[in-house]
């Protein structure tokens, strides 16, 4: 048996903050930067177009309307034109991107899901998922989304499979996707690790850590290779958060950078770090090293009692209303 040996990178990059056109751009150069540099994979942050909202961490929802409107002006639809570049590009290439973003919805105009596509090197979408519980002050921004997007993606270059920021936490998301073969695991972050009261006398761990941990997690369990993909706190966002919140000046100042990295089956890392600057990370991939592993711990094969454990996923979408439309007849 013989897999693939994959080259993958990881945009560690920051959007242009509330400028669509312009992170689509930013999108555009930086899948043709990695794929020039021989990557088969390419991945982006969360909610990467066009911005994670930071500033719910920090201010009441009511001081934060004008920004949740421009939120909402920056977010794209699945089905609309940013995506379909995406789409073309792909097969242009012949690579796999993971492309997060601000989902807008066709029938609310004030609905935002935290989202990303999964689009194979044949340029179709593989896998449409919505965050299945928004984090903490995220609530304040994205609904709920369902179970629809949890499918991994069988591309030439391996089984692909994604989660978004805390879902990483989930056991069950995280079995869901290795029980369909996942031998990549794709993990993507927001911009900052470690959100804390500079005043506060204990600090809040370290979120960067964490994150590791989580994606190692993933990694052992299933014997898989790992990406962790976080944005990147730029001057020019930086300054937009400070310019429309001069009062949290120290809270956003001392906000730690997320890291991006690798990890191989055994949970250690490999290939670039990036944390504190922006670039795009690589790896190599060889699938062939999920083989060996699987022999003496594989939870979707021999190492499990599916007699004992049942996981039951629904994967049916959340859907606002159900028509039963009314049969014609003629007379």
């Amino acid at each position: 048996m013989s897999l693939a040996t994959v080259c993958v990178a990881a945009c560690h990059l920051s959007p242009v903050t509330m400028n669509k056109n312009a992170t689509m751009k930013k999108v555009i150069d930086s899948i043709y930067e990695a794929a020039g540099s021989g990557a088969n994979l390419i991945v982006f942050p969360e909610t990467y177009v066009s911005a994670f909202p930071l500033w719910g961490a920090c201010k009441a929802p009511i001081d934060n309307h004008h920004l949740f409107k421009r939120l909402v002006e920056s977010s794209i639809y699945v089905d609309g034109p940013e995506i379909l570049n995406i789409q073309a590009l792909c097969k242009k290439l012949e690579v796999v991107v993971l492309l997060g973003f601000n989902e807008r919805s066709r029938v609310s105009v004030g609905c935002l899901w935290n989202s990303y596509v999964l689009v194979d090197e044949n340029g179709n979408i593989g896998a449409h998922h919505r965050k299945l519980v928004p984090t903490f002050f995220e609530k304040l921004s994205w609904a709920n989304g369902d179970g629809s997007g949890l499918t991994v993606i069988d591309s030439k270059y391996g089984k692909i499979g994604a989660l978004i920021c805390g879902e990483n936490t989930n056991s069950l998301a995280r079995f869901t996707l290795l029980s369909q073969g996942e031998q990549i695991h794709i993990s993507i972050w927001p911009p900052a690790a470690d959100m804390h009261r500079p005043s506060t006398s204990k600090k809040s761990f370290d979120n960067s850590i964490a994150n590791k941990i989580r994606c190692g997690i993933q990694c052992i369990e299933g014997k898989c290779f790992g990406i962790l993909c976080s944005s990147f706190v730029d001057e020019a966002m930086l300054k937009f958060l400070i310019d429309d919140d001069p009062s949290n000046e120290e809270f956003y100042r001392n906000m730690s950078q997320g890291s991006t990295c690798f990890l191989d089956p055994s949970g250690n890392e490999i290939g670039d770090n990036l944390r504190f600057k922006e670039g795009i990370a690589y790896a190599e991939f060889n699938l062939n090293d999920t083989i060996e592993p699987k022999q003496f711990h594989d939870l979707v094969g021999g190492y499990n009692r599916f007699d004992v454990f049942k996981l039951h996923v629904n994967r049916s979408p959340n859907v606002p209303v159900y028509f039963d439309e009314e049969e014609s007849f003629t007379q």
